[in-house]
């Protein structure tokens, strides 16, 4: 894996920090194409990570980005995607016609390989506008037979700068109970260096090419034991009132009528409707199977949950 080349797209969220750190570790050269520096700048500090002003939406940069390179990596993603059938036009643009074009862009420029991230649940037919468009960002990736895409089906990530566990942990300080939609949702979440760990793998390994890999932590938990582990582990632990569906749906409702992202939306409460877990029926490869030794949120979310050092939440963006 050392002195390969890669570029990774969606690098600046929480998942790519971590990742192009691991990947920095491994002797691997990283081009990150940002829209702002500003929000890709500490990747910079990085060894072997270059950050490049690109709009990645423009096929002839797009084409220059990826020439020369032994991988494209794609973490692209967004929870919420508008409205429509089958889902709405932001959806569309980034986890259906984004991956379609990357690949489009390798075949040109003879980049064998292409990872892309996906999501467990992720299915044509399935209950949220979210899945159903990873679904078709899944074959979007494989639409073209000189270019080997490998899957990842992650479930809900969890880690340093994570939004899950960190939002209940900071609701919990604040609010005396935490009214929650969908108590009852199992999920099984994966520890973000375990994911990273796992893309920093598969790279390694040419017969990985063309393979699903389904991401899932050593425990299913419910909606309900993670957000009570949040605050358990914050210092704040509070009750936790199961909402009705109804009155679950009128909440998320009305957070989406208010500015800027949604808490909580309906399309997050359909995507609960089926378990975020990893299913052994559909013979995808594993964390396990690939040697990953998986972490416990037992022993990873204290050391985030409850910082104690000032750096920590620098750290934390970083990757570290």
């Amino acid at each position: 894996m050392r002195d390969m080349n890669v570029v990774m797209i969606g690098a600046t969220g929480f998942i790519g920090c971590h990742l192009a750190a691991r990947l920095s570790e491994g002797g691997v050269n990283v081009l990150v194409p940002a829209r702002h520096y500003e929000g890709a700048k500490h990747l910079t500090m990085l060894p072997g990570v270059d950050v490049t002003l690109a709009n990645v939406h423009d096929d002839a940069v797009l084409r220059g980005l990826v020439a020369g390179r032994d991988a494209v990596i794609n973490l692209v993603g967004v929870l919420h995607g508008g409205h429509g059938r089958p889902y709405g036009a932001r959806h569309r643009r980034l986890h259906v016609d984004l991956p379609r074009r990357i690949v489009e862009a390798c075949a040109a420029a003879g980049v064998p390989r292409y990872l892309h991230m996906s999501a467990l649940g992720a299915g044509p037919n399935a209950p949220s506008m979210y899945q159903r468009s990873k679904a078709d960002g899944e074959a979007a990736a494989r639409s073209h037979p000189a270019v080997a895409a490998t899957i990842f089906r992650p479930s809900v990530v969890f880690g340093p700068g994570d939004h899950l566990l960190t939002m209940f942990a900071r609701m919990q300080r604040h609010f005396p109970v935490i009214p929650l939609a969908c108590a009852d949702a199992r999920f099984q979440p994966i520890y973000v260096g375990d994911v990273a760990e796992a893309f920093a793998r598969v790279l390694a390994q040419p017969h990985t090419r063309g393979a699903v890999i389904e991401l899932g932590g050593p425990e299913v938990y419910t909606l309900a034991d993670l957000v009570r582990m949040a605050g358990r582990y914050a210092g704040c632990e509070r009750s936790v009132v199961p909402l009705p569906d109804w009155m679950a749906r009128m909440q998320a409702g009305m957070f989406e009528m208010m500015p800027g992202e949604p808490l909580i939306s309906r399309d997050n409460l359909d995507s609960m409707k089926v378990d975020n877990v990893v299913d052994p029926a559909t013979q995808a490869l594993t964390a396990e199977a690939l040697g990953i030794k998986l972490t416990p949120i037992e022993v990873a979310a204290p050391h985030y949950l409850t910082p104690t050092d000032p750096l920590d939440a620098y750290r934390a963006r970083a990757g570290r």
